[in-house]
């Protein structure tokens, strides 16, 4: 059985190979040629700020909210903008999603409902972020920056070393995730791992926003997965893909020195990000 659940996982990977390398190419070759541009949209965004960040966010790549976790700890853009890159950031799960090709329709349904969801909740913490700064005199964050990306960079090896490294680790999750998976449903069926995860209830989309927050790929190529093979709810996936900042959130709370003001900025990434996909679950499930 073991055998045959790694064969099964081998060949649905192996079928994906081709399309997340030229995918990953591309986006580096878009990373490599226009970051300088994307990154001074971000930076002299301004009031725009949350609606650049919300278009810029949903780009599948982690140098956006790795960037912008960057830029808010020295001060450059304002925390509506971050949170709004936080929440439109979907990591790999658009080119998992289009790997599939029965789910092309899901792709836009996806990336529109996370920049509307980037927009509504950057914009509500920016202006609410500086409702409170005025009323009660918070000082501004220093505007001395620092901008590391080695996290995310495309490296010595150019762009094709950087592609083949993040297929790789996709490709490496995405088998793990996916015998792990086969193998639970030989064990004890789609009817039990559906119950385990909360199937049909408005708190699937709660234990989704928890497992978003591990701070790397994996999270997003988990929530990918299971929403593909059935388990969760658009929902729930919504939920934990707001959540799944990727790096972004591991940077933050490495560069900003304000640990308090890291986990408050964790919260509301996880309390929007659960409230979008509780509203989502009972509107369209």
């Amino acid at each position: 059985m073991i055998l045959d659940v790694l064969l099964d996982a081998a060949k649905d990977c192996l079928k994906d190979l081709p399309f997340l390398f030229v995918a990953f190419l591309l986006l580096e070759a878009l990373e490599h040629r226009a970051s300088e541009k994307m990154r001074s949209a971000l930076r002299d965004a301004g009031g725009f700020g949350p609606a650049v960040g919300a278009a810029l966010g949903c780009v599948p790549q982690c140098g956006f909210s790795i960037m912008a976790s960057e830029f808010y700890a020295g001060g450059v853009i304002s925390l509506g903008t971050l949170l709004a890159v936080f929440l439109s950031t979907s990591d790999e799960a658009i080119i998992i999603l289009l790997s599939n090709p029965e789910y092309i329709r899901e792709v836009g349904l996806l990336i529109l409902t996370k920049i509307t969801i980037g927009l509504i909740g950057g914009y509500l913490v920016f202006f609410l972020d500086r409702l409170l700064r005025a009323k009660y005199h918070f000082p501004d964050k220093s505007k001395e920056h620092r901008i590391d990306h080695s996290e995310c960079s495309t490296e010595e090896g150019g762009i094709l070393k950087a592609a083949l490294k993040r297929t790789g680790e996709v490709l490496l999750f995405l088998f793990l995730f996916t015998f792990a998976l086969n193998l639970l449903l030989e064990l004890i069926g789609m009817e039990n791992l559906s119950r385990i995860l909360l199937a049909n209830s408005v708190f699937q989309p709660v234990l989704a926003a928890f497992i978003g927050l591990i701070p790397n790929c994996a999270a997003s190529v988990i929530l990918t997965q299971l929403f593909v093979d059935g388990v969760i709810s658009f929902g729930s996936a919504i939920s934990g893909l707001c959540s799944a900042a990727g790096l972004g959130l591991l940077v933050l709370w490495r560069t900003n020195r304000d640990k308090t003001e890291n986990l408050l900025i964790t919260v509301i990434l996880l309390f929007i990000s659960i409230l979008s996909g509780v509203v989502l679950q009972i509107l369209v499930g």
